[in-house]
């Protein structure tokens, strides 16, 4: 895909944002992405804490429950691609139900991701969207390898993987490209090394991780 001089709306949650990084302007991501790929423009739309589904009980953050569903109809209409990189505040402490694939509204983890899926589908006719998954994590003394325990977490919680899976899945239905960073990104912060090496605190990536993130999305879109 020819990337230069386009415009590209990142939709997403803390490290979206920028949490962990030292330096944003040249350390974050997408704006590394934007000197690598000689992009014309970058729209940050990343808010630390949001998930992609709808929450039922109000958090104690409101900004936490602005979910990716109803933030994405903020968003630049003209960009030219849209990446949405999201999902681990859903697995993490969101009270939506995990659903079924079949699900079609935010109420559930499934239904949220289908629902943005057609959303912007519809929203951004003529642009490229991209989804990107979690990548692993461990946070808190949460390893990505079980579900989450949180106080409000519903009863069909489930481990990262099966969240990941669900993106993989409805990008697949949709005709959605999904980079997996969970398989792909090649970070793992359950490895003491790696959470120490490329991470602040198991989740949020350093400037090193930013680094790594960015050169794992810019191959990516160069291979669509």
């Amino acid at each position: 895909m020819e990337l230069k001089n386009k415009t590209i709306n990142f939709l997403g949650d803390s490290i979206t944002e920028g949490v962990g990084v030292s330096d944003i302007k040249n350390s974050r991501y997408d704006n590394r992405l934007k000197e690598m790929l000689e992009l014309k423009k970058v729209n940050n739309y990343g808010m630390g804490g949001t998930r992609i589904a709808h929450q039922s009980v109000p958090s104690e953050e409101p900004r936490y429950d602005l979910c990716f569903c109803g933030r994405a109809y903020d968003m630049d209409n003209d960009a030219d691609i849209i990446i949405v990189y999201g999902g681990v505040n859903d697995y993490l402490h969101g009270d939506a139900y995990f659903g079924k694939l079949t699900d079609k509204t935010p109420a559930t983890f499934c239904g949220a991701v289908d629902f943005l899926m057609r959303l912007l589908k519809s929203k951004y006719q003529g642009a490229k969207i991209v989804f990107m998954t979690p990548a692993h994590m461990n946070y808190n003394n949460l390893s990505d390898s079980r579900a989450s325990e949180g106080a409000i977490k519903k009863s069909d919680a489930k481990p990262l993987y099966e969240y990941v899976s669900v993106i993989v899945a409805k990008g697949e239905e949709y005709g959605i490209p999904v980079l997996n960073l969970y398989d792909k990104l090649g970070i793992d912060p359950n490895d003491e090394k790696q959470k120490s090496e490329y991470t602040v605190d198991g989740l949020h990536f350093n400037d090193k991780g930013h680094g790594i993130l960015a050169s794992c999305l810019a191959e990516f879109l160069k291979s669509l």
